[in-house]
């Protein structure tokens, strides 16, 4: 009987899988339309600082910000706000900060999580061990999530100046041009 020889995975797997993935964001939008959401029962336009941050990473990535509102951390009002962003064709990913903690107001999860139609667990997955790798065991208490509606991408972080940035540099930028594509295959 003849031994075979296994090979572990090496670099040249790595290398392929990462060709692979750049080949397929390069076919991806360079401009994406969105609505920006920020759940909270006390920022104001002036006080918004999350929000302020998302907007200009994603302008300074070459994206639109087609919508911008502050909700009440209220599910109806998350809900109806959702239902408008996919109401209008030029938006393309909604992206919401706040209410995604464990406290008795936050329901942005809840919201969220009824209207999805596929969840892209890997999200919040990677996110809370990003952040687990920043600040430790409270990363457990986040529900950040994101996933598919009505053929939109949405990203629901944490409310924090600080989540908005590792979310947004980290996850949602390197791949919303390449969600929104695959989306219209």
């Amino acid at each position: 009987m003849r031994e075979r020889s296994y090979k572990p995975f090496s670099a040249s797997f790595t290398d392929m899988s990462s060709q692979a993935a750049d080949e397929h964001k390069a076919h991806a939008p360079r401009k994406v339309g969105c609505m920006v959401i920020t759940c909270s029962d006390t920022r104001t336009r002036e006080t918004d600082t999350s929000g302020y941050r998302i907007m200009h990473m994603l302008k300074d990535a070459g994206h639109s910000v087609v919508d911008y509102y502050i909700v009440k951390d209220e599910p109806a009002k998350i809900k109806a706000k959702i239902k408008a962003g996919i109401a209008n064709k030029r938006i393309q990913a909604i992206i919401i900060n706040g209410g995604t903690g464990i406290s008795r107001r936050d329901s942005t999860f809840e919201a969220v999580n009824a209207m999805l139609e596929k969840r892209l667990d890997g999200f919040g997955e990677v996110f809370r061990y990003l952040t687990y790798q920043e600040i430790g065991s409270p990363a457990i208490m986040s529900r950040a999530t994101a996933g598919i509606i009505k053929g939109r991408v949405l990203f629901s972080t944490p409310g924090s100046e600080n989540a908005v940035r590792l979310a947004m540099e980290k996850l949602i930028l390197p791949e919303l041009g390449h969600l929104v594509k695959e989306l219209t295959k």
